[in-house]
């Protein structure tokens, strides 16, 4: 998008181009334009005594790459520490791979090519595969696809690996249609503030570097790696997905000014981390933190969080090139227990495999819509070995802290029965083997469909909470696929139908005195938080960065200032209105939770 200003009697463009912010923070800097594209390679061939010699250079050159990833790996771990370093496992997994590997070795006995063009068509129509599926975390894997292709030419080419870190000068924000893990992990945060890239997704790799990393980082933005040159002026916004072109001084200003009051606001939220989450007339608001890896349990514990309120444990298999076993499961859950302690809760969703995650790539036809297929507790329930695996882990660990099991987008009781059934038939084949498991382990379930939302008066009669994700409960009601940029505009959580939704499943959790939280990303916005404590909400579960800000603001509030603002904001018709009030009512009554956003904006 753009916008304009009037300077000097005429019009001047100022360029703003949207995206995906996937690694939260603002700065501004030089662009270096990192034109990456594909590596060109030429066909040649050789004669058949040489086949022997030419695999023999391919897996001294795989044999050389994973050497290379070991090293990358310790220097990662040391960094982003152990469960993002993971990542390069991956990596070396792939290269080890049979599946990967084969289609090479076929060329070169096959067709005698030479070692570089066999990786280099042999890695293409792995890569064609990943893109045609569809689907962003797939997509967005092609560039670990890419990341290794590099890693194995330059050991035939007996190059050194490129570092873009090494191109930079201070204060740069690179600029590329795409980054790999290995680049993003090698880039110098002395001279690097931040990156955009066009293609990515949330769940890349190279986007979970960047969170570990703590480095801003914007990506999807389609086309900004030829709309943008060397040496201007940029905005990288990572908490709003923007990327601001050559800006004017007032642009400049403002943005300056966000980020030092984003600092400030930084140390004073930090002094919060001890207090409670209390408003002023005495309510607690239990403030939990969504984690994808064992190690973030640190951070959420820093910024004051209660607990973990959402275990995503699906990355336990988009890190690694085959299943993780039992005990890979369970020494994730026991380092995040050993975290938390012994009073400190951890909820753990059962993995949500299917629509956009590691399943597809493994089917011999992926499905024309896998958000509305095979996936969550449906792909569990019709993959029983593998489910009954994780709740194996997760009842072992249960016998050492406070555990919680969550089914992911239940729709049916006769999903939820079924899930539970096969929780009970692990419990007993656990009892006969005398091992240690807590028996009356709380089990709940998200309420992400419009199915569990309507049905939620039958469904809090079977489980122990419930956990409303508004990002699937938001796409599934509206049909809008939030990370598809065409339609974007249109998810929208302050919509009506969505706010009318959890006020309905809210009150059926206090008739039957269940538990409830909400663990979408709407969660973490102020004055949406605000919003769902006027709807009875007692529980909220949000990244780390935004645990602080929450608890200034339930700090600063008083529970019928947010009953009153609800009871208004529900009765409007549309989207655009609810969230102007909620902007206003925010602003007015709790300034100080806000650290120069524009209210409304995500964190």
């Amino acid at each position: 998008m753009s916008g304009s200003r009037i300077e000097g009697g005429g019009q001047i463009t100022v360029r703003t181009v949207r995206g995906i912010g996937v690694s939260e923070g603002m700065s501004i800097g030089t662009a270096h334009v990192l034109r990456s594209g594909r590596r060109r390679v030429a066909r040649r061939e050789i004669k058949a005594d040489q086949t022997a010699a030419e695999l023999a250079r391919l897996d001294g050159a795989v044999e050389g790459a994973v050497a290379e990833l070991m090293q990358v790996h310790g220097r990662a771990t040391a960094e982003m520490g152990e469960e993002a370093a993971k990542i390069f496992l991956f990596h070396i997994g792939m290269l080890k791979d049979n599946s990967v590997m084969a289609p090479v070795r076929e060329r070169i006995e096959r067709d005698h090519e030479r070692a570089e063009w066999a990786i280099e068509r042999s890695f293409e129509a792995l890569a064609t595969r990943f893109r045609k599926m569809g689907d962003t975390a797939f997509s967005t894997k092609v560039n670990d696809i890419r990341d290794l292709e590099n890693r194995l030419l330059d050991q035939l080419e007996g190059e050194e690996p490129t570092e873009p870190a090494a191109l930079t000068q201070p204060d740069s924000i690179v600029i590329s249609d795409e980054l790999t893990p290995s680049q993003t992990a090698g880039l110098d945060r002395q001279a690097v503030v931040g990156f955009a890239t066009d293609f990515g997704g949330g769940t890349s790799h190279t986007s979970i570097v960047a969170r570990a990393l703590g480095l801003p980082a914007v990506v999807g933005c389609r086309s900004i790696s030829t709309q943008v040159e060397t040496g201007e002026t940029l905005i990288l916004d990572g908490d709003r997905g923007l990327v601001i072109i050559d800006p004017d001084e007032d642009t400049l200003e403002l943005y300056r000014a966000r980020i030092e009051t984003a600092r400030t606001v930084r140390q004073s939220l930090q002094e919060l981390a001890a207090e409670d989450a209390v408003t002023l007339d005495g309510e607690r608001i239990a403030l939990l933190g969504n984690i994808e890896f064992p190690d973030e349990v640190e951070g959420v514990l820093g910024a004051g969080g209660d607990g973990v309120g959402l275990y995503r444990t699906e990355f336990l298999y988009l890190t690694s090139t085959v299943e993780p076993t039992e005990d890979d499961h369970y020494k994730a859950y026991r380092r995040c227990l050993d975290l938390l302690g012994p009073d400190r809760e951890l909820v753990i969703r059962t993995v949500d495999l299917g629509a956009d995650k590691y399943t597809q790539a493994r089917v011999e036809i992926p499905e024309r819509n896998p958000a509305l297929g095979n996936r969550s507790i449906r792909y569990c329930l019709r993959s029983l070995p593998m489910f009954k695996r994780q709740l194996r882990a997760i009842l072992r660990a249960s016998a050492h802290g406070n555990i919680k099991i969550m089914f992911p987008l239940v729709t049916t009781l006769g999903e939820l029965r079924h899930a539970r059934m096969i929780l009970r038939d692990v419990m007993e084949e656990m009892a006969e083997n005398s091992e240690a498991f807590d028996a009356a382990v709380p089990v709940g379930m998200m309420v992400e469909t419009p199915a569990s939302a309507v049905s939620a008066d039958a469904f809090a009669k079977e489980v122990d909470f419930f956990s409303i994700g508004t990002n699937d409960l938001t796409q599934y009601v509206l049909a809008v696929d939030r990370t598809n940029e065409r339609v974007a505009d249109l998810y929208e959580p302050a919509n009506p139908a969505i706010l009318k939704l959890i006020r309905d499943v809210t009150r059926s959790a206090r008739r039957r005195e269940i538990d409830l939280s909400i663990c979408g990303e709407a969660a973490g916005q102020p004055e949406y938080a605000m919003l769902l404590i006027g709807m009875g909400v007692r529980r909220l579960s949000a990244t780390a960065g935004r645990i602080p800000r929450l608890k200034r603001l339930i700090r600063a509030l008083r529970i019928a200032d947010c009953e009153r603002v609800a009871r208004k904001a529900i009765s409007f018709d549309s989207a655009a209105d609810v969230s102007a009030y909620l902007r206003d009512r925010a602003r007015k009554l709790v300034p100080e939770a806000f650290d120069g956003r524009a209210v409304g904006e995500s964190s």
